[in-house]
């Protein structure tokens, strides 16, 4: 399950705000920065980062180095969106995974914006008390095992915000997630942290193989493998979304619901479409 949203990485042209430095408003006036009372990071506390034309940030160093690739090869913000997206599934599942979802908002430089909605959705034998008890009483169901489940959307999600927006090709894109899973990556102090307030949880499911090698959280330094990841990601690289929702990837994913007690099937993957939305 996810802790956050996979919104396909935030990059943004970003400008620090110093003590007496001022912002601009949106009709061109200049005024000074305030901060609230009691604000962690007072004006000036923190270095802060900055470039001449373009930033990446995400939960994973890895993921940001993707991003940051794709657009030195020329890529635009969704081109390196993207990357980033699938180099978390990669590197930091717990703040960006294929079986997930999230949302991307754009704004190209010619003012066009866009927003695209790629939730998960129920399945369709969702049921209004399914994850309750017999007794009326609530269970865990929702947020722990196959049942908690919902279709994932990044995959259709990614690839059509690129199709949408971007300029470079979806393997062109991917290529940095799939180095990265066949590979390996570093394992850092912060996810190696995650998941060890987290092994309790993986440790009953197929992932232990992945990220409790040894049945131990790998420490700081260590670099971890996903030959699997990396297989299904290829198959995303040359197919598109639908080497995730159709195909081998679909059977495997709708074999392990059935192994679970899961209910998403084939239909509910081959049906998931991405929603684009009007931007507030």
């Amino acid at each position: 399950m996810m802790r956050a949203l996979l919104t396909a990485a935030a990059l943004a042209v970003v400008a620090a705000c110093q003590p007496g430095a001022v912002v601009q408003d949106t009709v061109g006036q200049r005024s000074a920065a305030n901060f609230p009372a009691g604000w962690r990071f007072p004006a000036g506390s923190q270095r802060a980062a900055s470039a001449p034309s373009a930033m990446v940030a995400s939960e994973s160093p890895s993921a940001t180095d993707a991003g940051v690739e794709i657009l030195r090869r020329g890529g635009n913000a969704v081109d390196a969106a993207v990357a980033v997206g699938f180099a978390l599934a990669v590197t930091d599942p717990e703040a960006g995974n294929i079986g997930g979802g999230g949302y991307m908002v754009i704004r190209k430089a010619d003012g066009t914006v866009a927003a695209l909605d790629y939730r998960e959705i129920a399945p369709l034998a969702a049921t209004r008390n399914m994850y309750v008890d017999a007794n009326g009483k609530l269970t865990d169901a929702s947020v722990v095992g196959h049942l908690a489940s919902g279709v994932p959307g990044a995959v259709a999600g990614m690839t059509e915000a690129l199709r949408a927006h971007g300029t470079m090709s979806l393997a062109d894109v991917m290529a940095p997630a799939i180095r990265l899973a066949k590979d390996g990556f570093v394992v850092d102090s912060a996810l190696s942290e995650s998941l060890t307030d987290a092994q309790g949880l993986i440790g009953r499911f197929a992932g232990r193989d992945v990220w409790l090698p040894g049945g131990a959280v790998p420490k700081p330094g260590v670099r971890i493998t996903q030959p699997a990841l990396a297989r299904t990601l290829e198959l995303i690289a040359t197919r598109g979304a639908a080497g995730f929702y159709t195909g081998a990837v679909a059977d495997s994913f709708v074999a392990e619901m059935k192994r679970g007690g899961g209910i998403i099937t084939h239909e509910d993957l081959s049906r998931y479409k991405a929603v684009w939305r009007t931007p507030l």
